[in-house]
């Protein structure tokens, strides 16, 4: 059986891999791909944070970013919250082709590098945690 903090590792070094795939993606101008394992990526930092301020090891099967740090004292603002849900956006609708269309057409590349940008920034502040 896995220790705490061999799941906490488990979820980082997986979101690390999770971040090379980002950067291909986006390098290649596939924006909305590289949105959606940019939430990928920090879904996996919510979980090695969740691990770690709960009792289980084992992170809860779900994938909204806000319901994983639920009740639990990640020092990020109002406003970094609120944009989790934007990316949460990129794991739901870039799934499905009625939602992708939309999500290509308003997916610049500023709008990406803004976000991954912004990715980036919360997963420092969520690793402080750790």
């Amino acid at each position: 059986m896995m220790t705490k903090e061999e799941h906490i590792n488990h979820w980082l070094k997986s979101a690390d891999e999770d971040m090379k795939d980002v950067r291909v993606l986006f390098q290649n101008e596939r924006y909305v791909k590289a949105l959606y394992f940019g939430h990928l990526y920090l879904e996996k930092v919510c979980k090695a944070v969740w691990v770690k301020y709960n009792d289980e090891n084992i992170a809860p099967y779900i994938h909204n970013l806000n319901k994983l740090l639920a009740g639990i004292d990640t020092g990020l603002s109002e406003d970094d919250l609120d944009f989790l849900n934007k990316v949460n956006d990129y794991h739901l609708e870039a799934r499905y082709s009625e939602y992708l269309e939309n999500l290509i057409e308003t997916t610049t590349k500023e709008l990406a590098e803004e976000y991954l940008n912004r990715i980036k920034f919360i997963d420092q502040c969520l690793r402080k945690k750790l």
